[in-house]
C-alpha cells in the first residue's frame, strides 16, 4: 500500500491510526473503515473464513515496535481460545505483525 493511501485512510476517521483486518491464511488485508467489522465483512464477502480474520490498529509515525496494536472486538473468540479483544496467541500475533509490515507499513512517518 502506498504511503499516500495509508495517510488518507489514517486521517479519514481517527487522525493517528487506521483500523485493519488481516486474513492470516490468504495473506491479505482490509484497511480503513470506522469499525473492524467493516473490514471483516469485506474479507468474508471475498471468500475469507472467519477463523482466519484478526483485527488491529496501525499507528504510523511510531516506528516498528509501536505501530501495531492487536486489539479489536472481532478478536473476541472464547471458543477459539481468545476470550479477549487482544490477540493472545503469539503465533497469530506474529503473523498479523508480518502482514501489517508487508501490506500497510512498519510505523514509518507518512509526511
Amino acid at each position: 500500500m502506498q504511503r499516500a493511501e495509508v495517510a488518507r485512510l489514517v486521517h479519514l476517521f481517527f487522525d493517528d491510526m487506521v483500523k485493519f483486518v488481516v486474513d492470516i491464511e490468504r495473506g491479505i488485508a482490509a484497511v480503513g473503515g470506522e469499525l473492524h467489522a467493516d473490514g471483516e465483512a469485506k474479507l468474508l464477502e471475498d471468500g475469507s473464513r472467519l477463523e482466519d480474520l484478526w483485527g488491529g490498529n496501525y499507528y504510523p509515525n511510531t516506528g516498528r515496535e509501536g505501530c501495531v496494536e492487536y486489539t479489536s472486538l472481532i478478536n473476541i473468540r472464547p471458543s477459539a481460545g481468545n476470550p479477549s479483544m487482544e490477540i493472545l496467541d503469539a503465533t497469530i500475533r506474529q503473523r498479523v505483525r508480518e502482514l501489517t509490515f508487508a501490506l500497510i507499513g512498519e510505523g514509518e512517518a507518512l509526511e
